[in-house]
């Protein structure tokens, strides 16, 4: 009997030992193949997916945007050895790609209704229209600056070219500015859900910041590319964004509260000190 009572006493500490290490490698399993489980961790199970899918589809839509506008414009200019393209799309898809993770990490809600956005999802359908067509012009920015590259229309030195990449960051940062401060900032004219009136940052300057930032980095576009010419579509496109500036004040006239007491205290809608 007292043999067999310093079995048990021996065996029960292994036997509880080997049970601790069963669950420890069964928890640390868990952890390496659900990394979002835990209470210390914003997203778990399908919150996290679709956290995940969001970053994906916002990069998709980059990746698609990269490819269309270098066959538009290597297309255009009839070669690939372009260096003030390269720097040009460099710039822009660098600032793009960096909003898109500030976005992902600070404000996912923004981040999917600019994902969301586009021609096809406009409460109104002549914005639709608008949208669509003003992508076109868009893309004549590149075209033209590439049919300048290729014959030879225009002259332009790299200080010029090297302030309008300058000038594609700096409306990028407006139009980051914007962003960070207001988190109703959708690619679609409609009043959302809880939206307030914005009078801090940019806005306390024009009451359409992010347009003025979209203004000056397409602006930029054709300079960086070292095309004059590629101004032309820029011009196309300023009445474009002054109609569907209108068409988005007076909805917010209408529809938002305390809209028309924020018109009267920032008088500028555009440019400061102009318009």
């Amino acid at each position: 009997m007292k043999s067999e009572r310093s079995v048990i006493r021996s065996s029960a500490p292994s036997a509880i030992a080997t049970t601790a290490g069963r669950a420890q490698a069964r928890s640390k399993r868990c952890r390496m193949h659900r990394p979002c489980c835990g209470p210390d961790l914003e997203f778990c199970g399908p919150k996290h997916d679709h956290s995940r899918m969001l970053l994906v589809r916002a990069f998709a839509g980059l990746i698609f945007l990269f490819a269309t506008i270098a066959v538009v414009l290597f297309g255009s200019a009839g070669t690939l050895h372009f260096g003030r393209a390269w720097m040009t799309l460099a710039v822009f898809f660098g600032c793009a790609a960096a909003i898109t993770v500030w976005l992902w990490f600070h404000d996912k809600a923004l981040l999917e209704r600019r994902v969301k956005a586009g021609p096809g999802s406009e409460p109104d359908p002549i914005q639709g229209v608008v949208q669509a067509l003003a992508g076109l012009v868009f893309l004549a920015t590149f075209a033209v600056p590439g049919l300048d590259m290729r014959f030879g229309w225009s002259h332009v030195s790299l200080a010029v070219s090297l302030a309008g990449a300058g000038m594609i960051a700096i409306g990028f940062l407006i139009v980051f500015l914007t962003f960070r401060e207001n988190t109703f900032t959708a690619g679609t004219i409609e009043i959302a859900e809880g939206q307030q009136v914005i009078v801090t940052g940019p806005y306390a300057i024009v009451r359409h910041p992010m347009y003025s930032g979209a203004l000056v980095m397409v602006a930029g576009i054709p300079l960086a590319l070292g095309s004059w010419f590629g101004l032309l579509p820029v011009a196309l496109l300023v009445p474009v964004l002054v109609w569907r500036l209108m068409r988005e004040e007076a909805l917010l006239l209408a529809h938002l509260a305390g809209y028309d007491e924020y018109c009267d205290r920032v008088g500028y809608r555009l440019v400061p000190m102009f318009w």
